[in-house]
């Protein structure tokens, strides 16, 4: 069934018959991808799976954009915008516990962060545009991205060329702790920067029983994580939100040894683009001006970080919109911004455009991301790619 003019602000007529005719497809799609998850730029079979399906579809594709990903571009015959959607394809290190039927039959390698659904939901998208190409204005490419669970897939995408001629971009993260048949979406920052560095402290390592001959690079590392927390404390304003946590301090190889090296990782987390150079900035300075005050020293490493998530007023608008148009604006809700990190950030960063969570929580209650029993309702599946169908819709003629 064609869909037919936009009218009124509304759904289309017959975009959720349409949806309903691919439910079939859409859940085995999800379910191939669960059960064959692949690490970071190591999406070989995933890709293959994906560039094949296009090119039934009768898409232009490219494959091998930022070493695993690849491009499909649907071009309607009728004039309107451009518009990208994008999914991530990575899997996580994580063994699966999760006890579905369709579990990852891939050792120690899991979708633990619903990527499977943004696969299925944008590959099944751009099947249902594909069968009414006739009826559709403007052109959308569809970006399946590499490592984004690593950072540096959508960065690579960018410097690859994906956005050229693209006017506006929209992503998805299917969330596991908001209800299936909620949205959520907001303008301004939704998601945090996200930055992992390390710091590595120097002494000079001897004998445990004659301490005063050392430089206790453990002594150095404790007072430099002591002033660590006065970053956020005390240096950042109450009315900015930030977050440093340090997750790993390892060092020692004895009882009676005193170390001579302790390295330690952590993440900073903001959402201003000022305060997240400045925590940087801050974390090397302070730590390398304690060591030295004790007689050792500090060597600060940026490891990977991703800008926040900041969605365009306007485009988060057009996406509410869609949403209540399908949901009900009872189960659209502003949601409250997250210090978790993502790097759709990239392309909000060059083009104007919105990232919007879609609640999958399973009905047993909310399953946490990146953990072995990770799990979400099947039934948010549907219900995200009407709101994505409607989103791209409004996106091409607005």
């Amino acid at each position: 069934m064609p869909f037919a003019v936009w009218q009124n602000g509304l759904v289309p007529p017959g975009l959720r018959e349409a949806v309903a005719a691919r439910e079939r497809d859409l859940l085995g799609r999800r379910r191939h991808f669960h059960a064959e998850p692949e690490l970071a730029f190591q999406e070989v079979d995933t890709a293959r799976v994906i560039a094949d399906h296009l090119r039934d579809f009768g898409l232009e594709v490219t494959t091998g954009v930022a070493r695993t990903g690849v491009v499909g571009t649907l071009s309607g015959e009728r004039p309107g915008k451009s518009v990208l959607v994008r999914a991530d394809m990575d899997g996580l290190p994580i063994e699966e516990r999760s006890g579905l039927a369709y579990s990852s039959i891939r050792p120690g390698v899991m979708q633990a962060c619903g990527h499977d659904v943004h696969l299925a939901i944008a590959l099944t998208l751009a099947h249902l545009l594909a069968e009414r190409r006739q009826d559709l204005a403007g052109r959308v490419r569809f970006a399946f991205q590499p490592a984004e669970e690593v950072a540096g897939g959508a960065s690579a995408m960018i410097e690859a060329g994906v956005l050229e001629g693209i006017d506006r971009v929209l992503g998805l993260h299917v969330w596991a702790g908001l209800k299936t048949g909620q949205v959520a979406v907001r303008p301004g920052p939704m998601w945090a920067s996200a930055d992992l560095f390390s710091l590595t402290i120097t002494g000079k390592g001897g004998h445990g029983a004659m301490p005063h001959l050392t430089v206790d690079a453990v002594v150095i590392a404790a007072q430099v994580i002591t002033a660590l927390q006065t970053l956020v404390s005390r240096e950042t304003a109450p009315t900015e939100p930030a977050v440093l946590t340090l997750g790993s301090v390892h060092g020692g190889s004895a009882p009676n040894v005193v170390a001579g090296e302790v390295a330690i990782q952590g993440t900073l987390r903001a959402f201003s683009a000022g305060l997240r150079e400045r925590l940087l900035r801050r974390t090397a300075e302070l730590a390398q001006g304690v060591a030295s005050a004790m007689g050792g020293g500090a060597v600060f490493s940026h490891l990977a970080g991703a800008p926040a998530v900041v969605n365009d007023a306007g485009m988060a608008d057009l996406v509410a919109a869609a949403a209540r148009d399908v949901v009900g604006a009872g189960n659209v809700t502003p949601f409250e911004p997250l210090m978790a990190g993502e790097d759709f950030a990239y392309f909000l960063e060059q083009r104007p455009g919105c990232f919007f969570l879609l609640g999958g929580a399973p009905e047993d209650g909310p399953r946490v991301h990146h953990t072995a029993d990770f799990a979400v309702d099947e039934r948010c599946l549907a219900i995200g790619l009407e709101v994505m169908a409607a989103a791209v819709l409004r996106m091409l003629e607005a």
